[in-house]
């Protein structure tokens, strides 16, 4: 489909492309296997101005958005899932400071992010605190002009990796979301260390892992917005990131479709290739279009979120509810396709089908995206009436 797209957009969009090809497609199978973390491919993403693409040309970014950021992230996917939220991770512990961080912290911390010489994560969910983001126990006690912080964030992206971290903690209990505060951390705080590497079923390459507050002081002025504004923060970060979720989610299935389609047209049985069969071919259609409603509604979300006129709550958590539930569905049928050889590591859609997985987890449940959906109708008919 024509997504008309400016000459920019199309050069990111090939950029990214032609190195994911050239660069990650030789090594994702040991990246995969190994569980090593991609520093390399990282570097050539900064080299290649790919890693401010929505950040503000004056904070050393390409000055794009969302769409700018989701069409580098779907081609990365496209190639390794792995790969692709390690990139976009970074996204998504630098937003929050895009969006509530004051012009001093921006100029601090932006720059080295857009640069790629720096990567950045998000510190939101905890043990007992997953969907329920209200239940978060790291605490931040304020002591004079700085705030203690204690306890544990779990499964994060980029963990141990990144050297800059938005942080959600509660400075008062007793308010409840409203109690909860955003901080910007950096990797080598005393008091702030990190859990095991996590030994995940996909993304292996991706770092995981536990971050660790024990009596970690932190100045008043790494606060981000206000003191109590730690879960606006949170929940307006997810709104505009999760179209990055989808991106990678459209990419995952998008490479599956591809391989699954090479391998149709040289696999032999009973004297044909299985791309003549009506069976295959009908799950290829069914595949195709899939993949294209979920990328149309990937862009068009993060063109929502670019323009800055609409409440994009419910069409972020539309687009990844829908794309990664796609991908989940290409993957396996993509598996299918290529029967036992489907099965085996040495082809990659059993991987594929393992990185989307985790797609339908992270940034919010589907069932939570269900729960954020239907919400935003309820709202809607209300405004109406």
């Amino acid at each position: 489909m024509d997504y008309l797209f400016t000459e920019e957009q199309k050069m990111i969009k090939d950029l990214a492309r032609k190195i994911s090809e050239e660069k990650v497609k030789p090594v994702r199978a040991e990246l995969d296997e190994t569980g090593t973390f991609p520093w390399e491919l990282m570097k050539e993403f900064g080299k290649a101005d790919l890693c401010g693409l929505y950040i503000p040309e004056k904070f050393g970014g390409f000055g794009g958005g969302c769409l700018e950021f989701c069409l580098a992230t779907e081609e990365v996917s496209r190639i390794c899932g792995g790969v692709g939220v390690t990139f976009a991770a970074s996204a998504l512990g630098a937003f929050p400071i895009l969006m509530f961080g004051t012009e001093e912290q921006k100029m601090k911390y932006l720059p080295d992010i857009a640069s790629g010489k720096k990567l950045a994560a998000f510190g939101l969910t905890e043990a007992n605190a997953g969907s329920d983001a209200g239940g978060i126990q790291t605490t931040a006690k304020k002591d004079g002009d700085y705030f203690i912080l204690n306890g544990t964030k779990q499964w994060i992206t980029n963990g141990g990796e990144a050297e800059t971290y938005t942080v959600i903690a509660m400075t008062d209990k007793s308010k409840g979301t409203r109690g909860a505060t955003a901080f910007i951390l950096e990797k080598g705080m005393k008091g702030f260390d990190f859990g095991k590497k996590e030994n995940k079923m996909g993304i292996r390459c991706s770092a995981t892992r536990e971050l660790v507050f024990q009596d970690c002081k932190v100045h008043k002025s790494q606060i981000l917005g206000k003191e109590g504004m730690g879960f606006i923060v949170a929940m307006k970060t997810l709104d505009r990131t999760r179209p990055g979720i989808g991106a990678q989610a459209v990419g995952i299935a998008q490479g599956a479709l591809d391989e699954a389609l090479a391998y149709s047209k040289t696999r032999i049985q009973f004297g044909k290739p299985i791309s003549s069969f009506q069976g295959v071919q009908h799950m290829f259609a069914d595949m195709a279009t899939q993949v294209e409603a979920a990328r149309a509604l990937v862009y068009a979300t993060a063109r929502t979120v670019d323009t800055g006129t609409a409440d994009i709550s419910r069409d972020s958590a539309m687009c990844k509810l829908f794309a990664s539930d796609v991908a989940m569905k290409v993957t396996t049928d993509a598996v299918q396709i290529l029967a036992g050889y489907g099965y085996m590591k040495e082809y990659p859609v059993e991987k594929m089908m393992r990185d989307a997985k985790i797609t339908q987890i992270y940034e919010g449940t589907n069932q939570i995206q269900r729960n954020v959906i239907a919400l935003g109708l309820i709202k809607e008919l209300a405004a109406k009436k």
